[in-house]
């Protein structure tokens, strides 16, 4: 059995976890991004890995940690590991839509 007011806190958290991870995609648009785009980018991640997990969101949580993580290491200095943060953001977006879906049904 659902219940409906944490359903709408899911979608509240859904929302604002698809802005956040708009923002970071387009944080990198600029390559390389800034220092201070990257710091931001870190910021973001974070709350998304702290707050995924309260929602009944584990796998947000997981992906978001392996995000904040690559860009430590590019705020760091390794440009490496740019392609791990493209495919990380991209599994973020299809884990959002997905769950968006799910709860809109």
């Amino acid at each position: 059995m659902s219940d409906p007011e944490f359903d709408e806190l899911k979608r509240e958290f859904l929302t604002e976890a698809e802005q956040k991870i708009r923002e970071i995609r387009e944080s990198f648009v600029r390559n390389p991004p800034t220092s201070q785009a990257v710091e931001r980018a870190i910021y973001l991640a974070h709350q998304l890995k702290g707050a995924g997990g309260s929602y009944g969101f584990p796998t947000i949580s997981t992906d978001a940690a392996a995000l904040e993580r690559s860009l430590e290491k590019m705020a760091h200095g390794d440009q490496d590991v740019m392609e791990d943060i493209t495919d990380r953001v991209a599994s973020l977006t299809s884990i959002v839509e997905k769950r968006s879906r799910e709860l809109s049904a």
